[in-house]
């Protein structure tokens, strides 16, 4: 998967099949709309992008009280990677950004800078200045642009969102946190000489505790520490971990 900063450097496509979002954790749901990206760049030979935003539309909006990230840039790009994105396109969410209307978003960037053909968007899925735009916005471009909508997704009747799975890694409760995300939790940063991790400041953590996790492949144990460090055994290096 290659990975894009900005509108600068965008490559020559066959034809871009994409669904746009933050991506928080890539659970479940997220896993249906980028699955169905894929499946439509396969058939008609083109490309599957993701477009995400770095950083958090929430965090430049300053609506970060008590908000979390279940994963970094970096996080994300791993998952994305696992479900066979061919580009994820990194949009710089700066205040600037965050005023174009969805008009704007649509003609100038998706259509006009990006040349998307195709796009995938959830059922709930809101974009461009004060969330303007929706599906219903989307339909009227029918011909310059191809929709497709997808549903809530559920695992046995338990709704797939971002903020239920942040509650429940809150919570310390991993395996349901696996259960909807449908992978293990990820977390990745650069360890120091006494091996705590050093990992973005609105990385969510489970509780302070030990958990059984695997680091860089191998099984091991970590220690969530009540200063909301991780202690690791690997020192200064790179960690993966999954919990």
């Amino acid at each position: 998967m290659k990975i894009i900063y900005g509108f600068e450097t965008i490559p020559a496509m066959r034809h871009p099949v994409a669904t746009v979002g933050s991506y928080d954790g890539v659970h479940r749901g997220h896993q249906a709309l980028i699955g169905e990206v894929v499946r439509r760049a396969a058939t008609v030979g083109g490309e599957a992008l993701v477009l995400t935003f770095e950083p958090h539309p929430r965090i430049t909006l300053q609506q970060c009280e008590n908000f979390y990230l279940l994963s970094s840039i970096e996080e994300k790009a791993a998952l994305l990677e696992r479900y066979g994105v061919d580009y994820m396109v990194v949009i710089p969410f700066d205040t600037t950004f965050s005023r174009l209307s969805h008009e704007e978003f649509i003609g100038d960037y998706i259509i006009g800078r990006l040349g998307i053909k195709e796009l995938v968007v959830g059922y709930n899925h809101r974009f461009g200045h004060n969330k303007s735009g929706n599906y219903n916005y989307l339909a009227t471009k029918e011909g310059e642009l191809r929709v497709t909508e997808i549903g809530q997704h559920t695992v046995d009747d338990d709704k797939v969102s971002s903020t239920v799975i942040r509650e429940v890694i809150a919570n310390g409760d991993m395996a349901q946190a696996e259960r909807l995300s449908g992978h293990p939790y990820i977390i990745i940063g650069m360890a120091d000489d006494g091996g705590k991790l050093l990992i973005d400041r609105y990385k969510l953590l489970p509780p302070t505790g030990i958990y059984n996790a695997t680091v860089n492949g191998v099984r091991a144990s970590i220690e969530i520490m009540p200063d909301g460090k991780i202690l690791t055994c690997a020192k200064a290096q790179k960690n993966i971990i999954e919990l």
